[in-house]
């Protein structure tokens, strides 16, 4: 089975307390943020994963229940299957040493047009691996699954927000895109 790197945007970020019940139901496999103080529970929270399951919803589902169970009151807002990489990440997925990818990035060496970074966090700069892909004309099929996927899911995630006595279970969503993904993908 197919291992899926992705996101999940939370209602809040998890107390301490919360994460023994959540690394006992994942293995240790999905990394979230976490809060000391009651007035950080203001803002959103985020868990990231890689995560081995027949299909990505099928992955995303899993962990969006795990999550959800290991912290009462804690909603999945939304999800994201488009990572974003450190320079060495996207050195490790393309095949090449850190130097050539720092040499694309600043067009010193390769095609010109190294994509722009996404965001800067603690002086580290993350780049879209789809932007990255593309711009070293890798094909991920991945990424390709990952587009109507997020999308359904998201619409999903939201509409169970909104109106959840009307939302489908989760089961109704996968096996949905299972019949749709091998033909919008």
């Amino acid at each position: 089975m197919p291992s899926y790197d992705f996101a999940l945007i939370l209602s809040r970020p998890l107390y301490e307390d919360e994460l023994d019940p959540l690394f006992d139901r994942t293995n240790g496999a999905v990394t979230v943020s976490i809060i000391s103080e009651p007035q950080h529970a203001e803002r959103p929270g985020n868990a990231s994963c890689s995560w081995t399951g027949r299909t990505l919803a099928v992955a995303i589902m899993e962990v969006v229940e795990h999550v959800e169970a290991s912290a009462p009151g804690l909603h999945v807002l939304q999800v994201e299957a488009d990572p974003l990489l450190t320079i060495r990440d996207i050195a490790e997925r393309v095949g090449r040493s850190l130097d050539s990818v720092r040499h694309a990035i600043t067009g010193a060496r390769g095609a010109a047009g190294f994509p722009s970074s996404e965001m800067s966090t603690a002086g580290h700069r993350l780049w879209r691996w789809s932007k990255v892909a593309a711009y070293y004309g890798l094909d991920d099929p991945q990424l390709v699954e990952a587009k109507p996927t997020v999308q359904a899911i998201n619409g999903w995630l939201a509409l169970r927000d909104v109106v959840p006595d009307v939302a489908p279970a989760p089961e109704e969503i996968t096996s949905a895109l299972s019949l749709v993904i091998p033909h919008v993908a």
